[in-house]
């Protein structure tokens, strides 16, 4: 009996002991889980609380299975998807039963877990503390709240109470650290936003501080941006339940192009859904990602990584090499010239025309225009094996440099906008973007394309009015790939790149322009 015992201390030592080796120093080990989830079949009929926490409850089933798997992997953090615990699609009485209790930590202190009868209408949050607790994780995932209110609150609703989009943290004890109130509702109609902004923030052993906000709310100054610029916040834990939408706002594409812009991690977890175009999630650095999107599976999935701690004195790209109207060198000396001074772009009564430099016939390019994630787009072909072209709309003009060393019959187009975007929503966007089209006619450039082959060397650049760009990179079956130079130069923002590993399917700038929202 002793002797068994001696070799179960000696085991569990060996295992704390590669535990400690396998992290290494200013490293820590994270973990998202893309869930699909059980909904209801019926979201906009009422039920009563039972009939919900028993569907919540088979859903925190699985949860919790990923919650020991990622703990026994080593992460020291797990991040849970928006709308995985009880769905979506709900009207404002249909979620009522759903919805939980949730007090402000930073007033108070609570472990759900461990003191589980200090309010009503808290089982969720129980049951994530005690997940916590167990298995000695942090814990973030994304709930339905209710918060009672006076009718001489002239905000309160009619029913006498909030209801919010809520995303809450548990420490590695169980204890509530954070709750963070969506602020950029995507047609949430049974939700309300708060009255003020919440910039939630929360500490960590392991990785010191991290931000959250939730989904819709990436595309937005406040709160995102807000985190990084004013909260100084290099580390994003960001719930979501986001619908791929390409060639410019696929769920991993813009989620790497967040974490680039900004030289920040984000640990992002969407929703599993393959029938509502719903996948794509990542454990994402400035420099390298861990990604999951499979629209064919109909499986969840977990991912477990290691990635480096980004320290507060470590500047963004936006405040260091990528500061709008600075000058830096381009760490390619090959690279094209900015910009092309050769060209000559004119438009007048809607037509438009470029000219292509480089070549002693100088072919004049039909400029065409074409609808691309809903917005007017106006585009300019990509022919032959190498070339320089440029398009311009409104104050931005867009230019790239390219070279196709195996000709394919796919076609490219060179595309530019710069205008408010006004479907599924109102915000200012500026955007070049090389994409290739749906089909071999110009009537197909800005379709939704994920396959492509072509191995595209490229520059790209423009005369952005914002600082904020998010430099977009997609290869085929949407994978993702990184630029090899980004930054500005003489008031232009580029990338480039030379040497895909897949085809090409989006290489773009995608400035949000805040201050024109």
């Amino acid at each position: 009996m002793l002797e068994a015992l001696c070799e179960l201390i000696l085991v569990f030592f060996c295992y704390q002991v590669d535990s400690v080796e396998l992290q290494r120093e200013g490293h820590y080990v994270a973990a998202v889980y893309e869930h699909e989830s059980i909904l209801s079949p019926n979201p906009t009929a009422l039920t009563d609380r039972q009939a919900a926490l028993e569907l919540m409850r088979r859903n925190l089933d699985i949860y919790e299975e990923q919650v020991i798997a990622a703990a026994k992997q080593g992460a020291q953090i797990i991040v849970f998807p928006e709308d995985g615990i009880h769905g979506f699609n709900f009207t404002r009485k249909s979620i009522f039963p759903y919805l939980e209790f949730v007090p402000d930590p930073r007033s108070m202190t609570w472990n759900p877990c461990r003191q589980p009868h200090l309010f009503n209408d808290t089982e969720v949050l129980q049951r994530l503390s005690c997940m916590a607790l167990r298995n000695k994780i942090f814990l973030v995932a994304n709930i339905g709240a209710k918060q009672p209110c006076e009718h001489s609150d002239v905000r309160c609703p009619p029913d006498g109470r909030y209801q919010f989009n809520t995303d809450v943290v548990f420490d590695d004890s169980g204890m509530l650290v954070a709750r963070y109130r969506k602020q950029n509702l995507y047609f949430e109609y049974s939700y309300d936003t708060p009255s003020t902004v919440d910039y939630s923030i929360f500490d960590t052993p392991f990785a010191g501080k991290f931000g959250i906000f939730t989904c819709f709310d990436i595309l937005f100054y406040e709160p995102a941006v807000r985190l990084i610029k004013q909260y100084n916040v290099k580390q994003v834990v960001y719930p979501t339940a986001w619908m791929n939408q390409l060639p410019l706002l696929s769920a991993v594409e813009f989620q790497q192009a967040f974490a680039t812009a900004f030289s920040i991690n984000i640990l992002a977890a969407n929703i599993h859904h393959s029938t509502l175009g719903m996948t794509g999630s990542g454990i994402y650095t400035p420099s390298k990602s861990f990604i999951y999107h499979d629209l064919r599976s109909h499986n969840g999935k977990l991912i477990v990584a290691e990635i480096p701690v980004i320290t507060p004195d470590r500047e963004t790209n936006w405040e260091s090499s990528t500061k709008y109207g600075e000058t830096i060198d381009l760490p390619n000396k090959n690279s094209a010239s900015l910009p092309l001074n050769d060209q000559v772009c004119h438009k007048k009564d809607q037509e438009a025309c470029c000219m292509v430099a480089g070549k002693a016939d100088e072919e004049l390019l039909p400029v065409f225009y074409a609808e691309m994630m809903y917005d007017n787009f106006t585009f300019v072909p990509v022919r032959g094996q190498e070339g320089e072209v440029q398009v311009c709309a409104n104050s931005l003009c867009c230019y790239s440099h390219y070279q196709r060393p195996v000709l394919s019959d796919e076609v490219y187009a060179l595309g530019v906008f710069d205008g408010l975007h006004t479907v599924h929503g109102t915000y200012y966007v500026q955007a070049c973007a090389l994409v290739k089209c749906g089909g071999l006619s110009y009537s197909t450039c800005g379709q939704e394309v994920t396959n492509a082959t072509a191995l595209i060397h490229f520059q790209l650049w423009g005369n952005f009015s914002t600082s904020y760009i998010f430099p977009l990179l997609l290869t085929s079956d949407v994978t993702l790939d990184f630029p090899d130079h980004l930054g500005w130069k003489n008031n232009y923002y580029f990338m480039d790149k030379n040497g895909l590993s897949s085809g090409l399917v989006t290489a773009a700038l995608y400035g949000r322009w805040y201050e024109k929202d």
